[in-house]
């Protein structure tokens, strides 16, 4: 393809995406915040606390300048975390081109300002985070290592844009990757976010020993009130029960390596906030999303039991077992 392709970040996503991308032929180079990493990175070819045992593809070129970071590039893929997304993109803001299309592959709400992903790099570069630059966004249920070992996955990628998005969709779709496309940016981006949340809970359940049958039940109440926000917010119903919502949820509530149910089984097994996140090792975008969710919930008047229940655990305000209970015993109403 020979298509000059700019990664900004060096995680687990940021090494997924590069490894497809080299292998459809594009000249791919991954941008790392600090020196230090990045040097490892480039000399050592593997990022162990990310992704342990995946070598970087040689072709990849690794840099830790700023002024190189986007130099001569198509399109950049941002696969930075939510929360530190506002002060990478503040850096490498004088040497991004004026039109430079971006897809996103973050997933959160950013605390104080409630934006997504893409729109907090929209704010950074051009001042608003609904300016015309075409984004894309690319979500759906790729747990990094089973993307990295080829085996099966299908994806999602999200714009208002067909020809960005149509450019996505070529440089990512490989045989065990199927890329489809969506118009939905805000519903993408919403399920991509609240998702991380209901697998906290679907840990917690797991770390309570509390069954299928209630981690079925979460997944299926958890799908009805990120639909519910996403609606008020101006997302498609469709894009919810599609590979960025429902697919996405099921494979981060079942997966025993995602991070967000990781931390969450932790927590149910009686770890503190701390514990579990150093338990985990990597960035749990479940935990700040679960303050910024309720905080739109609460803008749009939306009720979001199992979100508050997350919140209400994380917080020392009840025990696993006491929001479990509180959210069985909620008075019963229709489906």
């Amino acid at each position: 393809m020979g298509m000059r392709i700019s990664i900004i970040g060096d995680g687990a996503m940021a090494g997924t995406c590069a490894a497809l991308l080299t292998e459809n032929g594009c000249d791919v180079r991954l941008w790392s915040p600090f020196e230090e990493s990045g040097r490892k990175l480039k000399e050592t070819r593997f990022n162990d606390r990310s992704i342990p045992g995946f070598a970087l593809p040689e072709r990849v070129e690794v840099t830790w300048s700023d002024a190189e970071a986007l130099r001569g590039c198509r399109f950049a893929v941002s696969a930075c975390a939510t929360q530190y997304s506002r002060a990478v993109w503040g850096r490498l803001t004088p040497h991004c081109p004026p039109a430079l299309p971006l897809c996103s592959v973050a997933k959160g709400i950013e605390e104080g300002t409630l934006l997504r992903p893409s729109q907090i790099v929209l704010d950074v570069l051009d001042g608003d985070p609904n300016s015309e630059r075409p984004v894309a966004v690319l979500s759906g249920p790729c747990i990094a290592p089973e993307v990295l070992q080829k085996l099966p996955a299908t994806v999602t990628v999200a714009s208002d844009d067909d020809d960005l998005a149509g450019l996505v969709q070529q440089a990512f779709s490989r045989p065990y990757f199927r890329v489809y496309t969506n118009s939905d940016v805000i519903g993408a981006e919403l399920a991509a976010a609240t998702k991380n949340v209901i697998a906290i809970a679907a840990g917690i359940l797991d770390g309570l020993k509390a069954g299928d049958n209630a981690k079925a039940a979460l997944i299926t109440r958890g799908l009805a009130e990120i639909t519910r926000l996403g609606l008020v917010m101006g997302a498609n119903a469709e894009t919810f029960a599609g590979l960025a919502g429902v697919g996405d949820l099921v494979t981060t509530c079942i997966s025993p390596i995602g991070r967000n149910r990781s931390f969450g089984e932790a927590i149910g097994m009686g770890m503190s906030v701390d514990q579990a996140v150093e338990k985990v090792h990597g960035t749990v975008e479940g935990l700040s999303s679960t303050v910024s969710v309720l905080d739109l919930a609460a803008r749009h008047r939306i009720e979001m039991p199992i979100t508050q229940a997350v919140r209400d655990v994380l917080q020392g305000d009840k025990t696993p077992a006491e929001a479990v209970m509180s959210l069985m015993t909620r008075p019963v109403k229709p489906e």
